[in-house]
């Protein structure tokens, strides 16, 4: 029998309207003794049932997967995969013969909040953000080449750092079905090819997440001098490559810096429009003159926690106004923020400090968010957290 959570009176509304998070404020009573993990109904506090979920003794108790009585076996989240794959293939993201990198399963954008799954050829690479999913990992990496139809031949599970700590579960990354999957294999994205290392890589190896502003990004380089800031394996470098007069790719690590020099290759070959440079952000920035007609500025996220928020803003309004103040007149910023936390009003309103601080004139040309393989619930605004602008610098 699952535990039971029962909410205090008047803490079910958000329940009600679909919200995926119960908070522990919420919880009246624990019923069962669950364990991190444990799969948990929950009860409003006249006794109607409202949800089921994984429950976890954080500040959210409750992540749910279901607003209605289920038993969450196999054929349950078979046909939960199925549709997140569905979607994919209506939104005209799987099944692309000039795309095999892209995301299958974005948490609670397709019910299954702490559950991500990547796509990387034949190859899934799987993070479980909670214990719950943690827990059921090998029946989730064995539904997988089902619910893809055969495309996927081997799964890696990346749960090692997004695991929560206090959970002590003792992770170890590996594979969970085949083997054979060779990290380090090149993926195509719009007809772009990338090397990508799924064991060493940040997040899952790749920022499938960014693909639409790439596009974007192609559209407005021609001709121009780029400078891609926190390059990492050098994403954005290569659509501007396409067109562009010159692309340097900064980073501060000298691997990711290589790897991106390698990706360019991929698709240039010994090309001389391209150099990389393995050093600080903001130092290179403070210390360059008027040298660039388009910056790209996707740093990692500033704040993971609300209470590293303001510190945030702060980075943002600094980074910013660099870029704003050492842009050629003309110049367009791509300029943005994973952070979670971050709200887009957040976001815009630190960008609008920091141009402001220059004294230059910006206009907004775009404002950007993820793509449509990162959805976004619409019960769950916290979801959205790639927030991004394109701006006018004259």
């Amino acid at each position: 029998m699952p535990a039971t959570v029962t909410l205090k009176k008047g803490k079910e509304q958000s329940v009600r309207r679909f919200h995926p998070w119960v908070f522990s404020g919420a919880v009246g009573s624990v019923r069962g003794n669950p364990t991190e993990g444990d799969v948990a109904e929950v009860y409003a506090s006249d006794g109607t049932f409202l949800a089921t979920g994984h429950w976890a003794p954080g500040s959210i108790a409750v992540r749910i997967f279901s607003f209605e009585k289920t038993n969450p076996d196999r054929d349950f989240f078979r046909k939960r995969l199925a549709e997140a794959m569905q979607y994919r293939v209506r939104a005209g993201i799987a099944g692309r013969l000039d795309t095999s990198v892209w995301r299958l399963v974005h948490g609670e954008g397709d019910g299954l909040p702490g559950l991500v799954v990547d796509i990387y050829g034949n190859v899934a690479v799987m993070q479980a953000h909670t214990a719950g999913f943690w827990h059921i990992r090998e029946m989730i990496a064995g539904l997988l080449p089902e619910v893809t139809g055969g495309l996927v031949t081997a799964v890696y599970d990346k749960s090692e750092g997004t695991l929560p700590f206090m959970a002590k579960l003792n992770p170890s990354n590996g594979y969970l079905v085949g083997g054979n999957g060779e990290a380090g294999t090149v993926v195509t994205e719009n007809g772009f090819k990338f090397r990508v290392d799924w064991e060493k890589g940040q997040k899952t190896g790749f920022f499938i997440d960014q693909r639409d502003s790439r596009s974007l990004l192609a559209r407005y380089s021609n001709g121009r001098r780029v400078l891609n800031m926190f390059g990492y394996t050098g994403g954005f470098s290569v659509y501007a490559m396409s067109n562009a007069a010159l692309v340097h790719t900064v980073d501060s690590s000298a691997a990711a810096t290589a790897l991106a020099d390698e990706n360019v290759k991929l698709n240039f070959g010994d090309d001389l429009r391209h150099r990389s440079f393995a050093t600080d952000a903001f130092s290179f920035l403070s210390g360059m003159e008027r040298e660039y007609d388009l910056i790209i500025l996707d740093p990692p996220a500033f704040a993971k926690h609300q209470t590293a928020l303001n510190q945030a803003l702060q980075g943002y309004r600094r980074l910013n106004a660099l870029a704003i103040q050492k842009m050629r007149p003309g110049g367009l910023l791509f300029t943005y923020s994973c952070s979670q936390v971050v709200s887009r009003d957040d976001f815009r309103r630190s960008v609008f400090v920091a141009a402001a601080n220059t004294g230059r004139n910006v206009r907004i040309l775009y404002q950007t968010g993820q793509p449509a393989d990162h959805p976004v619930n619409i019960y769950h605004p916290e979801s959205e957290y790639l927030k991004g602008l394109v701006l006018y610098i004259e």
